[in-house]
């Protein structure tokens, strides 16, 4: 029987959580820019990341800091709520999903009114460059962020993490803390990695809406091979499936949250 490689990076990971899901997504994507034929897959807790070819010791901290330091430019200087933005080299990935209405990306977009989209995506990537961040624990390391243009003013994130979106819906905790302004802990090495995430990686669309299904996968595969997997195309590469909600958060109904997820089989779908 064939063994998966040994991996130069692990992290720990609960795929029931939709935006560690994707931000292992978005590891992926990013590790196979900087090391051309990177591959990932999921095993229990832990997503794994292998490095053909690769030097010994070279891992995870290598990665969080080649993202770290990249430039993410706006490219629309007239729209600092919703612009498109660059990850500059070593990675030149255009980043733009929520404004594919063709395929769908739209629906994924969870921040709204005066949320500045890469006010937040820069603050949350430059926490990437913390010590503390480069452990296999990195998912779990929340923080409230600041922004690195603006070091005494804080930043709430895109709420791509179910831990976070579970404690902001008002139904859930009786009040709606978008509407008190509060600031909370935020994940920020989730928020960055699955805003990169779902570019390429998307759940698949179930017959309700606003509620999608997606599936993790046991065999090493690279990004345009994962991306299949993830949407549950690849049934023969294993892994579990999951699905989730995307609500809303506030009562305008514009901000939204990922949900936590439920474990599904295939045979329900």
């Amino acid at each position: 029987m064939k063994t998966n490689p040994e991996p130069a990076i692990c992290v720990r990971v609960d795929p029931s959580n939709p935006g560690q899901f994707f931000a292992c997504c978005g590891l992926l994507e990013l590790a196979d820019r900087l090391w051309d034929g990177a591959e990932g897959w999921f095993e229990r807790s832990e997503f794994s990341l292998h490095r053909p070819n690769g030097e010994g010791g070279v891992g995870l901290k290598v990665l969080l800091r080649e993202i770290a330091k990249a430039s993410l430019v706006p490219l629309d200087s007239d729209d600092e709520m919703a612009s498109p933005v660059r990850l500059d080299s070593p990675f030149s990935l255009r980043i733009d999903w929520w404004k594919d209405e063709d395929t769908g990306g739209d629906q994924f977009k969870v921040w709204a009114g005066s949320m500045r989209g890469v006010r937040i995506a820069r603050a949350m990537k430059a926490t990437l460059d913390k010590p503390q961040l480069h452990q296999s624990d990195l998912f779990d390391h929340g923080s409230v962020v600041y922004d690195p243009e603006e070091q005494n003013k804080k930043v709430e994130p895109f709420y791509f993490d179910a831990r976070r979106g579970a404690n902001a819906l008002a139904l859930d905790i009786g009040f709606m803390p978008d509407s008190l302004s509060m600031t909370t802990v935020a994940y920020p090495a989730v928020e960055f990695l699955c805003l990169v995430g779902l570019q390429r990686f998307r759940p698949r669309p179930t017959d309700t809406k606003r509620v999608f299904d997606y599936f993790t996968w046991n065999v090493p595969l690279t990004p345009s091979v994962a991306s299949l997997a993830a949407a549950g195309q690849l049934p023969f590469v294993g892994g579990q499936g999951y699905r989730f909600q995307i609500a809303f958060r506030t009562d305008q109904k514009k901000h939204k949250a990922f949900t936590p997820a439920i474990p599904i089989e295939r045979s329900e779908l």
